[in-house]
């Protein structure tokens, strides 16, 4: 027997007082007397249990809302591009306006039959992940084959920006061979400037450092970096996840290629195609490894790009901090700590500084503005901006 039924009786037909009924079932009066009282309106249907879900729902997500998450999903699946809740998300508020959480958005696709389950995979937790903290401080570079209409096979050269994710070349090539290394790096240097460094697998195409039992000279990328400059970094054998930025680069691609309803007949349709992707995931395809979902353009100039190392063994360094209240950030320099003066307007604010032994820039961290440039005084450990301080004196007038 329901406790609605043993209350109802207890009162109607017991004869007993609403609150007593009410302290020995541990209930409140209130909901007593709503009981007896919907007891002779319903009669038996009183008894029933009834549903506690509320009569209206202001926070549902709008059925025209839930319309174009189906919609920007089957849209970005046909063009071959990612599709992640993260993505869409970004899609809906640039877009349309639209502020829908993650979770509902995977909510409402798994209702609509659009989420295949995938797969438990390796814990994102268990990989050692790195960024390159500018532009330009780390390119990373690999060769991935395409199949033309006919069949017939192709390759495509990419070189990616490690900090921002910036597609900074991707070219068609019969055969990728160093020379076409060497060309579309040069080529890229003259757009983009020259990177600090440089991060490859160990194709031929790039080292020879195993070649011959590692006894053979440099190939001509290699010799190419040291005239520039430029460090050259290579992943260790069988651990392809080191070059992991450019290899889901070419995986993107290979999906937007699949998309396409008009596959490549030769070399240059295939460039055609490659440069368009190139437009797409740079300005207007969000990603979302950068922050706010930001497309790679955005990333790739909001800071201050790095510069080669050159042949002088120049020490540079990056490193974080927040102005103080009191307008300074300290830094250590040769074993001595120093104070540099950035401005009270600056107070609390996220910097990095740019460290070239005694050249320092510092960068206003979420603008990408240079707030101060100087060169450490090392016979001083304030650093002064060289703006007055207080409010100007009035002159002195000589007695009458």
């Amino acid at each position: 027997m329901s406790r609605a039924r043993l209350i109802i009786t207890a009162v109607v037909v017991g004869g007993r007082s609403q609150a007593d009924v009410a302290r020995d079932y541990q209930v409140s009066k209130g909901w007593v007397s709503k009981l007896v009282a919907r007891y002779r309106v319903e009669g038996e249907a009183a008894f029933e249990a009834r549903s506690r879900r509320p009569h209206s729902s202001p926070m549902r997500t709008a059925p025209a809302t839930l319309e174009l998450i189906v919609a920007t999903r089957r849209d970005l699946v046909g063009r071959g591009l990612d599709a992640g809740m993260a993505t869409i998300r970004w899609h809906l508020e640039t877009h349309h306006q639209v502020v829908v959480s993650e979770s509902t958005i995977h909510r409402h696709l798994v209702k609509a039959g659009l989420v295949t389950p995938a797969p438990k995979k390796r814990p994102k937790n268990s990989y050692v992940r790195f960024q390159a903290e500018l532009p330009n401080e780390c390119w990373q570079s690999d060769m991935t084959h395409c199949r033309l209409r006919d069949g017939s096979g192709v390759e495509v050269l990419s070189w990616l920006d490690d900090h921002s994710r910036f597609a900074l070349s991707l070219t068609a090539h019969p055969v990728v061979t160093s020379q076409a290394v060497c060309d579309t790096f040069t080529n890229t240097t003259v757009e983009q400037g020259i990177p600090y460094s440089t991060l490859t697998d160990n194709g031929l195409i790039y080292t020879t450092r195993f070649a011959g039992g590692g006894t053979g000279g440099r190939n001509s990328f290699e010799k190419l970096l040291v005239r520039m400059g430029v460090v050259q970094k290579n992943s260790r054998p069988n651990h392809p996840t080191t070059c992991g930025k450019v290899e889901r680069f070419q995986q993107t691609l290979k999906n937007w290629l699949r998309a396409q309803p008009d596959q490549p007949a030769n070399t240059t349709d295939l460039q055609a195609l490659l440069d368009v992707f190139v437009d797409e995931y740079n300005h207007r395809r969000p990603h979302r490894s950068l922050p706010h979902r930001s497309p790679p353009a955005v990333a790739y100039t909001a800071r201050p790009k790095a510069t080669p190392a050159g042949r002088d063994d120049v020490h540079h360094r990056v490193r974080a901090d927040i102005v103080d209240t009191s307008g300074k950030v300290t830094l250590r320099h040769s074993g001595h700590l120093y104070k540099i003066g950035i401005g009270r307007e600056h107070a609390r604010t996220r910097i990095l500084m740019l460290i070239a032994e005694l050249d320092i820039r510092v960068v206003n961290t979420s603008t990408g503005e240079i707030i101060r440039t100087l060169t450490l005084d090392t016979s001083r450990t304030y650093q002064p901006t060289g703006k007055p301080v207080g409010a100007p004196r009035k002159p002195k007038h000589p007695n009458p």
